[in-house]
This record gives C-alpha cells, structure tokens and sequence, in this order.
C-alpha cells in the first residue's frame, strides 16, 4: 500500500510546488523543462528501457509526438490553473480528465454503455460544471475567466493525454521505452522554446525542476509498482489513487494554503469522488 502513498503524496506534491513557485520567484517553464531532464534520467536507469524495440514498424510515432508536445503543454497549463483557480480545483479536474478517454471507448471504439457508466459520466460532467463555477468574488472578472479556461485546459489536456497513452499500449509498444521517447521530445520541445525566448537561467529554477522531475517521475513510477503489487486489482490502485488525490488535494489546499470554496465548488469535489466511486467496476 505504501506504493500507492507515495504515489498520490508525490502527485499532490507537485501541484504545492506549483503553488509556491510564484512567490519563490521561480520560472515554471525553466523548472518543467529541467523535470523532463530528470524523468528522462531516471526512466532510463530504474525502467531500463529498450528504445531499440521502438524501430518496429508498427509503433505509433505520431502518438508519441503528440505526448511530446502534449506533456510539456499541459503541464505548463496545470501550473496556471493551480496559480489562478488554486490546488483543490486544479487536482480534481485533472482527475476528472479520466472521463474523456471513458466516453472515447464509447465514442470511437464501440464499448458497451451500461447504466452505471452513464450514471457515473452524467455524475462526472456535473461536477466539472461545479468545479468551473467561479464567484467574482474570488478575483476579478479576468481572473475567473482565466481559472476557467485552465482547468478546462487541464481536463481535456489530461483526459487526450490519457487517450494516447491508451492508444500506445493498444499498438503493443514498450510502455518505458515509450515513456522515454516522449520524456526527450517533451525536453527537447520546451528546451528549444526556452533557447528561442533567451530565457536567462537561474541555479534556483535549475534546483526547483529537478525537485519537480523527482516527484513527477516518482508519482509515474509508483503507479506503476501499485500495478505490479495489486495485479488482481486494478480497481483498488485506480480508485484509490483518484479519490486520494482529490481528498489531499483538498486537505493542503484549504488546510494550508487557505484557497476559498464556494459550496458549488465544495459539491463539485463530492460529486468528483462520487463519480469515480459509480464507475468501479463490480
């Protein structure tokens, strides 16, 4: 169980970082940009990728593209949704992102839809609708439209993240050596974005991305070792690490950072954990 406690701190752990990263002065994108130096690092030793198994003729290279673009451009976009709607709001939508790739395997791959599923996505899009309900009394008018726009952003950021990952492994490719291929392109990207801006480096944005690379990996890596330790129960290791975020997020977010919930977005968070919960299998 320990895998999954880890898991689920290191996740909400990287939203307080950047949470704090404003006020430290830190550059997020130099920071993100530097995590994926460190992912990459850590994925080749503990994961011992093959990248040679990729040059089969059947991997998906347009699927790992998009993750290299995607990663880097939705993490940025988490660090603006946690900084203008705060860490509660911003966990929960990225969790709510699992929804998207739910209705995908309706939509586009002919799954079954039972009556459970329906009432869990009908559960789902209501508390999306309650999270994105912001008073002006929060910020001003700018403000609210801005926290609306990135948890939008990180819920379906997330959730096509989710469909490509999904897609990966439906095509048989090397899930670490996948994982790789995409930590360099995401590098590579935002690298080259950084050079094109002439960003000016600091040792505190250097030192704060390899702290956000250890707990970003750390959380992929545990989530994969709660797989390995529950094979039989999937179910357990997916709920678990949903609704654990979401109630921690929530805990550090008003516990410690003091963020403000109107009793919509409060309902939002239990209709979020409520959602997951109808959706586990019986």
């Amino acid at each position: 169980m320990y895998t999954l406690i880890i898991s689920i701190a290191c996740s909400v752990a990287v939203s307080v970082l950047l949470k704090i990263a404003r006020r430290q002065n830190i550059a997020v994108d130099q920071a993100i940009a530097v995590n994926y130096v460190v992912a990459a690092t850590l994925c080749a030793v503990l994961l011992q990728p093959h990248p040679s198994s990729l040059m089969s003729p059947s991997t998906p290279w347009w699927v790992l593209i998009a993750l290299g673009v995607l990663l880097p451009t939705i993490f940025l976009a988490m660090a603006a949704a946690v900084r203008h709607a705060g860490i509660v709001l911003s966990d929960a939508a990225q969790r709510l992102s699992l929804f998207i790739p739910l209705i995908a395997s309706f939509v586009l791959f002919g799954e079954a839809l039972s009556g459970s599923k329906l009432a869990g996505i009908a559960i789902a899009l209501t508390a999306l609708v309650c999270l994105l309900l912001r008073p002006r009394t929060q910020g001003g008018s700018g403000d609210t439209v801005k926290a609306v726009l990135m948890l939008l952003s990180v819920w379906v950021g997330y959730g096509t993240i989710d469909i490509l990952f999904k897609q990966m492994a439906k095509s048989g490719a090397a899930f670490s050596s996948s994982l790789l291929v995409s930590f360099v392109l995401a590098g590579i990207l935002i690298f080259a974005y950084l050079i094109a801006r002439r960003s000016v480096w600091t040792r505190r944005n250097v030192l704060a991305g390899v702290v956000l690379g250890l707990l970003n990996f750390s959380n992929i890596y545990f989530y994969i070792r709660a797989h390995q330790v529950f094979p039989q129960n999937p179910t357990l290791v997916f709920s678990a690490m949903n609704i654990g975020v979401i109630s921690l997020g929530t805990l550090v977010g008003a516990g410690f950072f003091k963020e403000k919930l109107s009793w919509v977005n409060a309902l939002g968070i239990v209709l979020a954990v409520t959602a997951i919960i109808v959706l586990i299998p019986r």
